[in-house]
């Protein structure tokens, strides 16, 4: 794990001692390191620039961390977004985000956030099923505009991680089916029917959290035969291709990610090959990283309240949030690395259940967790929470959510600020 610490043995996060953050904004808190939001955006587009012989669009995915600073940072950076409801695109359009840079998912937008989405000029609808297709073009017709629109294929690649994180399979939610035929005659349907769509592109995606790039190269492969099976029945060229994202981080020690550059290397020869012996033209290739770009960027802060200690049964650690700030372990079971940030330098001697506040028992940041002996006042660190967290947040128990807080260079400054008890109850009647 990226663990920096100073002289004085404390946690340093951009720079800063993860104390003077936790005093000076107190907490729990949210701090995501800029710098490593930046290295891995570059990281993407370098690596496409050098592996693949076509064009490639890195485009971020919101819902990992969705907030104005990471669209500003995407418009700087010359990105593209996707977005998955209309909060997301009415997020990024309110920094003067360029809509034809954001690419619209979801299994089930509404009338409303379809309309808003024509309307804005977004650069690609990905269209989940044929009644999503007849309601966009309908809205189309009605803005009087041509709208730019990718289906969403399931490609039934087995991806090896929690089965809520599994998209690609037949027996998913999102997405048409290749085996059963429903795909292709999606592409049929669209071509011959709509006059104010227009079919660009497909998009996949096999899943979350995944740590080997052979399942990346299968879909692509899957994708790629499809797109030639187009072209031969429909005569339809498509000239987009979206593998979507999916590529695992380092939680803990036993996290084995692969290297991002061998990763795009990888699936980069893998569509150029394919290419070649299908007769297919190099298409635009789209990747969509989230938790990728955002994940080790962030550290979650807490102090902790209490210490209780259970004879030959277990230890707690009470802290000032849970899973009103980080839900994953309660959904997934993900497990996580702590640290006291006071004393990181410090052996771990201490096995104990990190536990919130919530009336819930499930209300756990981790069970059997290594940490430094804490007492009462001390500042708990969980590493890797920038993927997630905010974004899952609730205010369930009338919690107040935490602030945002980005560092880089010694500098810091709130990018969402933490919520007060009258923004709880200000929508109530």
């Amino acid at each position: 794990m990226d663990i920096k610490v100073n002289q004085t043995g404390e946690l340093t996060l951009g720079g800063i001692s993860a104390l003077k953050l936790a005093d000076q904004y107190q907490t729990p808190l949210y701090v995501m390191e800029e710098d490593k939001i930046l290295s891995a955006i570059r990281a993407y587009k370098d690596n496409f620039s050098k592996y693949y012989r076509g064009k490639a669009v890195v485009c971020y995915a919101s819902k990992a961390f969705c907030c104005k600073e990471m669209y500003r940072i995407c418009k700087r950076e010359d990105i593209c977004a996707d977005v998955v409801s209309g909060g997301e695109l009415a997020t990024a359009l309110s920094v003067g985000f360029p809509a034809e840079r954001a690419f619209f998912h979801g299994n089930n937008k509404t009338e409303d956030e379809l309309v808003l989405a024509v309307k804005s000029g977004v650069g690609i609808i990905i269209v989940d099923n044929l009644t999503e297709l007849e309601r966009v073009d309908k809205i189309s017709a009605s803005l009087g505009k041509i709208t730019r629109v990718s289906f969403r294929i399931k490609p039934g690649i087995e991806a090896h991680t929690h089965d809520y994180m599994k998209t690609g399979q037949i027996d998913s939610k999102f997405g048409l089916a290749l085996e059963n035929g429903e795909a292709l005659e999606a592409i049929r349907h669209v071509c011959s029917n709509y006059a104010h769509l227009e079919l660009i592109g497909l998009h996949s995606h096999i899943g979350s959290q995944i740590f080997d790039a052979e399942p990346f190269m299968d879909s692509a492969r899957v994708m790629l035969t499809f797109m030639k099976t187009v072209k031969e029945t429909t005569g339809k060229t498509i000239r987009h291709l979206s593998l979507g994202g999916g590529l695992g981080v380092k939680y803990t020690d036993s996290d084995t990610p692969m290297p991002l550059s061998e990763t795009i290397k990888m699936v980069s020869e893998a569509v150029m090959d394919e290419c070649g012996k299908l007769g297919l033209e190099l298409p635009e290739i789209a990747v969509e990283p989230g938790r990728s770009i955002v994940g080790e960027a962030g550290t979650t802060l807490y102090t902790v309240g209490s210490v209780k200690e259970i004879a030959d049964i277990r230890n707690y650690i009470a802290v000032d949030g849970g899973m009103t700030d980080n839900p994953r372990y309660a959904l997934y079971g993900s497990i996580y690395t702590v640290l006291i940030a006071n004393r990181a330098n410090e052996k771990k001697n201490y096995i104990a259940a990190v536990a919130g506040r919530c009336c819930e028992s499930g209300d756990l940041i981790g069970k059997d967790m290594e940490i430094q002996k804490p007492v009462p006042g001390d500042i708990l660190a969980v590493l890797t929470t920038g993927a997630y967290n905010y974004t899952m947040a609730s205010n369930y128990n009338r919690v107040p959510r935490p602030a945002v807080v980005f560092v880089k260079d010694g500098e810091s400054h709130i990018v969402v600020k933490r919520e007060t008890y009258e923004d709880l109850y200000h929508l109530d009647v």
